[in-house]
């Protein structure tokens, strides 16, 4: 019974707090209580009017009214300083498991400045520290809140709390935001990056070697004649004096590039946890793209054509990110 009724509840309060980037802040959906202080202070209008009552005093009256006007006001200004502003957010850009990522918030003022306006997030560990930001009169203000990316994949963001207790502190006006965006987190890149896995179609041995040398096209300097070379290797001009002198001839060094493709395979990483497995090959990835190697990825049921570039990382990492053995 309590857990159909709390059911019911959540599903009435999700109704009420549909997913959107942007949020504007209305009688609607705009909550204001008195905090500690503002109880406080009630109970002191309490007394102050009783001793008033009992003694008769006509300026215990006064200032027991007083103080209540000023009480209302405050109360009246706290709302008005939450409502009607307008937000919107900037989607984040993808994070590795284990660091922060940021939420860029555009809050657009059409009235009068807003002083202390507050957000924070409802993560499941608790409320985050809150962000703290003034906007301007008929202007605009970007705040960014930073959130941990605690588990790999595409994660929905947390509710977000926009809360004020300007002028006195005497109440509280929040309003709850539930942002429609996603963040990948993908996994976390190994810390020692390991060796890349031998490509079958690279070839081993001595003679793949010198195949390679022999094809390459990165100059990394000279050496002595060897059997096999090339003629256009010699460098002619040094290898005339080098003859001169009855010493071999000089031939132009070359280091062939990595594997024209290189493939980083699932069944590479074997013999490690699932994680494990997937922040080795977040590394490689990682690695790959700043070597400027083209490189493709298979995981199981799953295989993606080598090729270099920030769209092609991106989509790898979102799939070692979303995999799920």
């Amino acid at each position: 019974m309590i857990s159909a009724a709390r059911a019911r509840w959540q599903a009435w309060w999700q109704a009420r707090q549909p997913p959107a980037d942007t949020h504007l802040t209305t009688q609607r959906n705009v909550y204001i209580v008195p905090t500690l202080a503002g109880l406080a202070f009630c109970g002191t209008l309490g007394v102050l009017l009783l001793a008033s009552i009992n003694e008769q005093l006509s300026l215990g009256y006064a200032l027991t009214f007083a103080l209540t006007g000023a009480g209302l006001a405050s109360m009246h200004t706290t709302h008005a300083n939450l409502r009607g502003l307008q937000m919107d957010l900037k989607a984040p850009e993808g994070v590795h498991n284990g660091d922060e990522y940021a939420l860029e918030l555009r809050l657009h003022n059409t009235g009068s400045a807003r002083f202390g306006i507050a957000v924070s997030a409802q993560l499941d560990s608790g409320p985050t520290e809150p962000a703290w930001i003034d906007v301007p009169a008929l202007g605009h203000a970007v705040l960014k809140l930073r959130l941990p990316a605690l588990k790999r994949g595409l994660r929905e963001l947390p509710r977000l709390v926009v809360t004020t207790r300007f002028p006195l502190g005497f109440f509280r006006a929040w309003s709850y935001w539930r942002p429609a965006s996603r963040v990948w987190v993908y996994p976390r890149a190994e810390d020692v990056l390991a060796p890349f896995p031998v490509q079958a179609e690279a070839g081993v041995g001595e003679a793949a070697s010198m195949r390679l040398a022999q094809t390459g096209s990165d100059f990394s300097g000279v050496r002595s004649y060897r059997r096999g070379d090339s003629m256009k290797q010699i460098l002619w001009r040094k290898s005339t004096l080098a003859l001169d002198q009855g010493t071999p001839l000089w031939v132009r060094e070359t280091e062939a590039p990595l594997a024209q493709d290189l493939w980083l395979d699932w069944r590479d990483t074997q013999g490690r946890d699932v994680e494990a497995r997937l922040s080795r090959l977040t590394a490689w990835v990682l690695a790959a793209e700043r070597l400027s190697q083209p490189y493709g990825l298979r995981l199981p049921g799953r295989e993606t054509e080598p090729n270099l570039g920030a769209a092609h990382r991106q989509s790898c990492l979102e799939q070692l990110a979303g995999f799920n053995a």
